[in-house]
């Protein structure tokens, strides 16, 4: 459609997708600058401070990123169903000494998220900066589709997280469950960022070995395995022995 009315329409349908309004953005920053308060750096908080990068004006998402877009907000609807009936105590207690909670299982992700979206943001800034548009569908080499796998539910193997990743002490379940769902919000927020991208050549750093880079396309796939992968593990506490009825 041409004209000004057209583009008022795309532009209407492109706001609707993205279902972020500039009141949630809004309210998303303060909630995640209050999360960054128990352990970000000054220059990340400024990072989430900032304006968002300017793309390219595409008025639909593709069909890889809307799918991204609808596994970020089940995974953030999951959390809240799965917490909803649970009194503080339920929430905070650990099956053992050496295992976490539920609140602790979703704070790790929140510390996962804290960490990696700065690597989300310098991969989406070089993929626009070397022009790396395609329409897609994309095919990714194999030792990524093993990468991801390997973070489903249920784990093939354990691996203690680095220090770096582990939930911090003393959050209340207000603050942790605000700010998993404001951390899928910025995801979505990347997602839009990276719309139109190669997801398959654009490359993005990995917040453990930042020597090891990944394609875009496995980053997101990879952060959507990791928390389908911890909130699996939140519902096992449920089941286990001891747990406060």
């Amino acid at each position: 459609m041409t004209g000004r009315t057209g583009l008022r329409t795309a532009r209407a349908k492109d706001c609707m997708c993205s279902r972020i309004s500039t009141t949630t953005l809004a309210v998303t920053h303060r909630v995640m600058r209050r999360d960054c308060a128990s352990g970000c750096s000054s220059g990340y908080i400024q990072l989430l401070q900032s304006q968002p990068m300017a793309t390219p004006a595409v008025l639909a998402l593709t069909p890889e990123i809307d799918e991204f877009r609808k596994e970020f907000e089940r995974l953030a609807d999951e959390a809240d169903l799965l917490v909803s009936g649970l009194t503080d105590e339920q929430f905070h207690w650990p099956p053992s000494p050496h295992a976490w909670s539920i609140g602790q299982c979703i704070d790790h992700l929140n510390a996962t998220a804290r960490l990696y979206l700065p690597q989300l943001d310098e991969g989406i800034a070089n993929a626009i900066r070397q022009g790396m548009y395609a329409e897609g569908p994309f095919k990714y080499w194999w030792i990524a589709r093993m990468f991801v796998r390997s973070l489903e539910p249920p784990p093939r193997f354990r691996a203690k997280s680095p220090n770096g990743f582990h939930p911090p002490p003393g959050r209340t379940r207000r603050e942790i469950m605000a700010a998993f769902r404001a951390y899928q919000v910025q995801y979505i927020d990347r997602l839009r960022q990276a719309n139109g991208l190669d997801l398959a050549r654009a490359r993005a750093r990995s917040p453990v070995a930042t020597w090891l880079q990944m394609p875009l396309g496995t980053g997101f796939a990879a952060m959507t395995a990791h928390e389908r992968r911890h909130l699996w593990q939140a519902r096992q506490v449920l089941q286990a022995p001891g747990f406060p009825r």
